[in-house]
C-alpha cells in the first residue's frame, strides 16, 4: 500500500484559541503554497514560512495566487479565507468561518429576534456615538433624530475646516459621475469601509444580514456596523481628499488608497472586532466547541449518543 504523503489533518483539540493567534494576515502579489504543515509566501522580496495554525484569517490581495494543497491545510486548521481588494477596502468571497463554533452567530441571532433585546444592542451601537450622554431610555425615533442631526452637523463642520461646499448627501447608486466630487468621494470611501466591515463579519461567523438597526437587506448588520466608524474614518478622509484636488487627479484612486492606509495604522480589524465582541457580549472567540444535539425540553443534549437505546 502506498504510504499517504504530508502532514496529518489537524485535530480540533489541537488548534489554538483564536485569540493565541495572529489576527489577520494581509497577502497581496505573490503565491502561496504548502510545505507540511505551514504556508509559504512568495513575492518578490523573498519567501516566508507560516504555521497556518496560528493565523485566524488570511486576506488574499490583488495578484495573490494559491495552490490548492493550501487552501486544503488552511480549511483543516480552522482558517478564515477572504479574498479582497487592496487592504481589503472590498470583500469579493471568502470561505469558512474563523471559529468552528456557532455562539456568535446564536447570540446575535437571539438578540436580533426578541424586540426588547434588539432595542439594546442598538443603543449600545448609538451610545458609541454619544459617550457622554444615556440614551438608554431613548425610543429608535429619537435615536434615529439624534444621529441625523449629530451626522449633519460632522459634515457642516468637516466642510468648513477643508473649505469644501458642500448641501447635503446626495448620490445616484446607478450613476455615479453625475455625483458632486465630494458626493463621490464619501461614496468611494463608505464601501471600502463596508468592504471591510464586511469581511471581519463573515469571518468571525456572523451573519451579514441580520441587522440591528437596518433590515431587509443582505448588508444590514454590515451597514450597522460600518456607521459606527464613518464620522472618524470615511467622511474627513473624503472632505480632506477633495479639498486637495485638481482637476487631473482621479478622486477614486486618491480616497481608497487613503481610507486603505488608514484602515492600517488604526488597526481597524482589531477595533471592530472588540466592538463586536461587546455588542454582542460575548467575551472569547474559540476555534473548537463540542457538537451537541438541541432538545426541546434539555435545551443541549449530546451527540454521538444512540438515543433509542436509552429511551
Amino acid at each position: 500500500m502506498k504510504e499517504k504523503v504530508g502532514a496529518k489533518k489537524t485535530e480540533l483539540t489541537e488548534l489554538p484559541k483564536i485569540s493565541d493567534r495572529i489576527s489577520f494576515i494581509y497577502v497581496e502579489h505573490a503565491k502561496i503554497n504548502r510545505v507540511d504543515s505551514a504556508i509559504t509566501i512568495n513575492d518578490s522580496r523573498g519567501v516566508i514560512r507560516i504555521p497556518v495554525a496560528m493565523v485566524g484569517v488570511l486576506l488574499l490581495g490583488p495578484g495573490t495566487y494559491i495552490s490548492h494543497r493550501s487552501m486544503e491545510l488552511i480549511g483543516d486548521a480552522g482558517t478564515s479565507v477572504i479574498w479582497v481588494g487592496e487592504r481589503g477596502v472590498r470583500n469579493y468571497a471568502h470561505g469558512r468561518a474563523l471559529a468552528h463554533s456557532t455562539k456568535f452567530l446564536e447570540k446575535q441571532a437571539l438578540l436580533v429576534s426578541n424586540t426588547r433585546t434588539r432595542i439594546e444592542v442598538a443603543r449600545k451601537m448609538y451610545q458609541m456615538r454619544f459617550p457622554n450622554e444615556d440614551v438608554s431610555k431613548l425610543t429608535m425615533q429619537q435615536l434615529r433624530g439624534r444621529e441625523g442631526a449629530r451626522i449633519r452637523t460632522v459634515y457642516r463642520n468637516f466642510a468648513k475646516k477643508y473649505n469644501v461646499k458642500w448641501t447635503k448627501r446626495d448620490y445616484d447608486i446607478n450613476d455615479f459621475e453625475s455625483g458632486t466630487s465630494i458626493n463621490k468621494a464619501l461614496s468611494v470611501a463608505n464601501v471600502a469601509l463596508y468592504g471591510l466591515v464586511h469581511s471581519i463579519i463573515v469571518s468571525i461567523g456572523m451573519s451579514a444580514g441580520l441587522g440591528f438597526v437596518h433590515t431587509g437587506h443582505d448588508l444590514s448588520f454590515v451597514y450597522d456596523i460600518a456607521d459606527l466608524y464613518k464620522a472618524e474614518t470615511t467622511i474627513p478622509i473624503a472632505f480632506e481628499s477633495v479639498s486637495n484636488l485638481s482637476e487631473s487627479d482621479d478622486i477614486e484612486r486618491i480616497v481608497r488608497r487613503r481610507i486603505r492606509d488608514l484602515f492600517e495604522s488604526e488597526k481597524m480589524s482589531e477595533k471592530i472586532v472588540k466592538d463586536l465582541q461587546s455588542l454582542m457580549n460575548v467575551e472569547e472567540l474559540i476555534a473548537f466547541d463540542d457538537i451537541n444535539l438541541w432538545d426541546d425540553k434539555e435545551k443541549l443534549v449530546k451527540h454521538g449518543v444512540n438515543y433509542s437505546e436509552i429511551n
